[in-house]
């Protein structure tokens, strides 16, 4: 019985460390995970796609028209997507080796300078692929089998890309002005 009691405690304890840790949710939190939802949606597409693709041309030696193209822009558009996820959480390939043997006023300005650059990279990446958007619609460019315009496919990916460009602008903000809003365990604030 006292063994239950302290596991009863010991959760109670833990329940209540995890609930004081986390910042309030507000609006931009959940426009944050809403874009993540967005970006899992698309894996969730191209999984059931290349699944279906493959279980088809398998058992039933048929292929869905255009699945090919298909499969190239919801590729496409999941990565765009995946980039938007990534950026704001810092769940890219980072390399620590400085910013881990610096002090936390040291790591915050790597942090800025780094989402910085990411964000001018991301802003420019924005401003080509909406080229590419208008260029295909301009062009009037169609799928091979069934003549569907490409250029929403490109658009939905720029939107991607959109987001992106706006979640590291978010973060950029909270970086600079409200490190304690970041969710990031190893991001700190300093005065």
């Amino acid at each position: 019985m006292a063994e239950s009691e302290a596991e009863a405690s010991s959760e109670e304890i833990a329940g209540k460390a995890i609930g004081e840790v986390a910042p309030p949710r507000n609006n931009m939190d959940r426009f944050i995970d809403g874009i993540e939802l967005i970006a899992a949606f698309f894996v969730g597409v191209v999984a059931a796609d290349v699944f279906i693709s493959v279980l088809l041309r398998k058992f039933f030696s048929y292929q869905i028209p255009d699945s090919y193209d298909f499969g190239r822009f919801l590729l496409g558009i999941l990565i765009f997507w995946g980039i938007a996820a990534t950026s704001y959480r810092g769940t890219h390939i980072t390399v620590d080796l400085i910013w881990a043997n610096v002090g936390p006023r040291y790591q915050r300005m790597i942090d800025v300078f780094a989402t910085l650059v990411l964000l001018f990279v991301v802003t420019v990446q924005t401003y080509t692929l909406f080229d590419k958007v208008r260029g295909t619609y301009n062009d009037n460019v169609l799928t091979y089998d069934t003549h569907m315009p490409t250029w929403p496919f490109f658009a939905v990916a720029w939107a991607g890309d959109v987001s992106a460009v706006l979640l590291i602008a978010i973060r950029t903000y909270r970086l600079v002005f409200h490190p304690e809003e970041m969710h990031d365990p190893n991001i700190k604030a300093t005065e």
